[in-house]
């Protein structure tokens, strides 16, 4: 039992060291990575990936989830440090910026794409309710509008994001997600958009 435990350890610090090594060349556009280039900048042996994942694919899919994981556990950390609608701002704002992994990742995502994986169909779930958690914790505050859904949220930043098909488009694409933001926030009897930490939106 003993002897066991490092190994352990060694392959847990293995199975992250080729998922960072397998999104820093996805995301460096290197989407035609192979198996033998991901293992060496890991620092591992090809078999060492295989151990860890069947194919590629499967490679490309944890990449894919460990992102989305990342993401969603991000509105608990914002509502504890932000007032709702801050908190809402800054993460309308991550997912814009998820969709920018996402535009360097999409040819090696193309691969999965037409498979029958759930990771999509789990990734927008999870978002949707993501975005559900953040819209609650503002309606209860009476900061944020009460007939607005995560998922309806989700396909509005969909349809943003969908422009990253054109150069310089992140910019525009966070310049429309707060004009989202402003619609989503209660008017003050002044005529004024709730205020957030970083200002009125």
């Amino acid at each position: 039992m003993t002897a066991s435990r490092p190994l352990r350890r060694d392959a847990r610090r293995n199975r992250e060291a080729l998922l960072a090594a397998a999104r820093e060349a996805f995301l460096d556009g290197d989407t035609g990575a192979h198996v033998e280039d991901i293992a060496r900048s890991a620092g591992v042996a090809v078999g060492t990936l295989y151990r860890h994942f069947e194919t590629r694919e499967a490679l490309i899919e944890e990449v894919y989830r460990k992102e989305v994981d990342d993401l969603c556990a991000e509105p608990d950390h914002l509502l504890g440090q932000y007032a709702p609608a801050e908190a809402l701002r800054r993460f309308l704002l991550l997912l814009v910026d998820h969709a920018a992994v996402g535009k360097g990742m999409s040819v090696a995502l193309e691969s999965i794409m037409a498979s029958d994986s759930p990771v999509f169909d789990d990734a927008r779930s999870r978002m949707s309710d993501a975005l559900t958690r953040l819209l609650d914790a503002g309606v209860a505050a009476g900061t944020v509008r009460d007939d607005v859904t995560g998922p309806t949220l989700l396909r509005a930043l969909g349809g943003i994001c969908a422009m990253r098909v054109s150069e310089g488009w992140l910019d525009e694409a966070r310049t429309i997600t707060r004009l989202l933001l402003d619609g989503l926030l209660h008017r003050s009897r002044g005529g004024g958009a709730a205020a957030v930490d970083g200002g009125t939106v």
